[in-house]
């Protein structure tokens, strides 16, 4: 963990360059915050940061960025405070007076807002409420610009697709509900105030940053393990489940262009290329060196290794017959989402938006940052998820 210290809002906003845009980001630790914060850097942003006071800062994500910045002479600052603590935004807001607020840090994990539904509701819903008042009230209506981190979960059973920004919501959960407040209420101060204030309609985006409890992280966290001798079975939930994947690096740039339009509107950010988390499974085994072959079907299904391309490391480690993923009926969520497909064709035709990195190139990119990881430090990967994983 870097040992920057935890400045305060007003000591921080005292050593801003006056000419350079400021932006403030909460859930900045996190993968989209952190690949946010490195965009709006290289932009030449001062960045703000909150961060919530645990044991620690969990840093790691963003510790290069620190580093970096004590170097330059400091562009980046963290605050303690938290979406739930109303005080301490309006604390935040008045020091730093930001010309652009990211809104991305959420309690996240679709299955555990079953199990904290009020916290749930406290963070994504009342949270964005919180900042989008704090804004107002401080008479920030016209200097600062509000973005929304709203989420493919909205959807939920709708029995359309692709969805578009004009496809009805049908939330499946308490964070997709939760969600559901934080678009409309973001729409409400825009209407309302006047206040550039819009939602970025967010599809699955991962990337070697993912937490390990995200599905995605989780299989090629597990199948790196697997490769490497380190363990020996993945345990899924719903292998059927088809999702829109994109990298999490394409998506905080549609973040920002989001910010920089003349008027504010809401958009879909997505792919629109839709996989299953059987065909995930495929993909990062084969940058490991395994072919699958899978048998059994819904509750008994498995997957065998049926051929290993030799020189990989999974030759070393793994024999025929392995079988090295299998559901476990534990880790389905109480009310599943089948399927959900983004339509970002407006994004496309009046922003210019296209994402860079394929599906591919995004399991690749995830596969060997985990190997590697496997491979020098078996002891430092983070424990496989033994409860519902998240697909949000």
């Amino acid at each position: 963990m870097n040992d920057t210290p935890i400045l305060s809002a007003l000591d921080s906003a005292t050593l801003l360059p006056q000419a350079a845009k400021v932006a403030l980001i909460t859930g900045i630790t996190g993968q989209d915050g952190s690949y946010l914060a490195e965009l709006l850097l290289d932009k030449g942003y001062v960045v703000h940061g909150i961060v919530r006071r645990t044991s620690g800062h969990n840093t790691g994500r963003i510790d290069h960025l620190l580093g970096a910045s004590d170097a330059a002479g400091g562009r980046l600052y963290l605050h303690d405070g938290d979406l739930i603590d109303g005080a301490s935004l309006l604390r935040i807001m008045a020091a730093v007076r930001p010309d652009e607020v990211y809104n991305l840090a959420a309690q996240s994990h679709v299955a555990s807002s079953f199990q904290v539904p009020e916290y749930t509701a406290q963070t994504d819903a009342l949270g964005p409420l919180r900042l989008l008042e704090a804004i107002r009230t401080l008479g920030l209506t016209h200097h600062t610009r509000f973005y929304q981190a709203s989420s493919s979960e909205l959807y939920g059973q709708t029995l359309v697709s692709p969805q578009s920004e004009s496809t009805v919501f049908a939330p499946r959960s308490p964070y997709a509900a939760a969600k559901l407040y934080a678009y409309w209420i973001t729409v409400n101060y825009r209407e309302a105030y006047g206040i550039y204030a819009c939602n970025g309609i967010l599809f699955n985006h991962e990337s070697p940053r993912r937490g390990s409890e995200f599905v995605t992280r989780k299989i090629t966290l597990a199948l790196a393990r697997i490769a490497c001798g380190q363990q020996q079975t993945l345990l899924l939930g719903n292998l059927a489940a088809l999702r829109d994947w994109g990298h999490a690096r394409d998506y905080v740039a549609m973040q920002w262009l989001m910010l920089q339009q003349r008027s504010a509107r809401d958009y879909v950010i997505a792919t629109g290329v839709q996989y299953s988390v059987r065909h995930f499974v495929e993909s990062a085994a084969s940058e490991l060196g395994m072919t699958l072959e899978w048998s059994g079907s819904g509750l008994h299904e498995r997957a065998r290794i049926c051929a290993l391309q030799a020189g990989s490391a999974a030759a070393a480690h793994c024999h025929l017959g392995q079988v090295v993923a299998q559901v476990d009926p534990a880790l389905f969520r109480p009310t599943e989402v089948g399927a959900l497909l983004g339509d970002a064709s407006l994004a496309r035709q009046q922003l210019g938006w296209v994402p860079q990195h394929s599906f591919a190139q995004l399991v690749r990119a995830m596969v060997r940052s985990d190997l590697a990881l496997a491979m020098s430090a078996p002891a430092a990967i983070p424990a496989a998820a033994t409860h519902q994983e998240n697909l949000a």
